[in-house]
């Protein structure tokens, strides 16, 4: 069954109309499931877990002051009305929630009785440091320092028990900074931790489709521990727009098979 577990619709409206440009899309790449989903932070009853971010950078404040612009219920009306209409594929609905180690009781209690069918956990700051906004914001950086960070957030995150699964896990590298240590025992805490708490990792084609990175998926280390170690991969682009619906998605969903 081939999946793409990571579609945003942000760039449209809520409409059906707007939903069937992503399931056509997906008809015709031959995917079988998608998983539609928006960022928490475009919705605003989840900025209060946003604000802390306000002072630790001039551009993170220009680009905080765009967001919420839209209700929750919203998109959760479009959610329910979508499940009444028949899809030549599998239609899920969920959310992007950007983890914060001190807002877990906040995302409990913002999620916990929604009506929708996941919930994908990403780390998309660093203490206040959004690392995959734009490159030259990593200048002064500790790369090895912002590495062991980022994965101690992760395991946070995964202990949580609050998502279903977790998104681009080793994203940091989406401006080519490498860590120059060896991360296979980190990679296998992950593992151990995703198999407990019985969430899938993707294996997301979006470094490669939205920052030109060199490769789909996973780094190769923690492809090959995350597979030694059983835990389920489901592939995913990260699209944006319905043009990138399923892209690379084969490729990866092939690559998987063989390994």
């Amino acid at each position: 069954m081939l999946k793409d577990v990571h579609i945003h619709l942000e760039r449209g409206t809520y409409t059906k109309d707007w939903v069937m440009k992503f399931v056509s899309q997906a008809q015709k790449k031959g995917l079988d499931e998608i998983y539609l989903l928006e960022h928490t932070h475009r919705f605003r009853e989840f900025l209060p877990m946003y604000r802390h971010l306000y002072g630790t950078n001039g551009y993170f404040d220009s680009w905080l002051d765009g967001r919420g612009s839209q209700r929750l219920s919203d998109y959760l009306k479009l959610a329910e009305e979508m499940r009444k209409e028949s899809f030549p594929v599998k239609v899920r609905w969920g959310l992007e929630v950007c983890y914060f180690p001190d807002w877990e009781e906040f995302i409990k209690r913002e999620t916990q009785d929604l009506p929708l069918d996941f919930l994908t956990g990403s780390i998309h700051w660093i203490d206040g440091f959004g690392f995959d906004h734009k490159k030259e914001l990593w200048e002064g950086k500790d790369t090895d320092q912002e590495y062991e960070r980022y994965y101690e957030l992760m395991e946070e995150l995964i202990d949580s028990g609050l998502f279903t699964g977790l998104a681009h896990p080793d994203s940091i590298k989406c401006f080519g900074r490498e860590s120059s240590r060896d991360l296979e025992e980190t990679y296998g805490r992950l593992a151990g931790k995703l198999k407990e708490q019985g969430m899938y990792a993707e294996q997301s084609s979006g470094l490669f489709n939205n920052y030109g990175y060199a490769y789909r998926g996973m780094n190769p280390q923690m492809l090959a521990v995350f597979q030694r170690e059983q835990v389920p991969i489901e592939t995913a682009s990260d699209a944006h727009c319905p043009e990138d619906v399923g892209k690379g998605i084969w490729e990866m969903a092939q690559k998987l098979e063989k390994q």
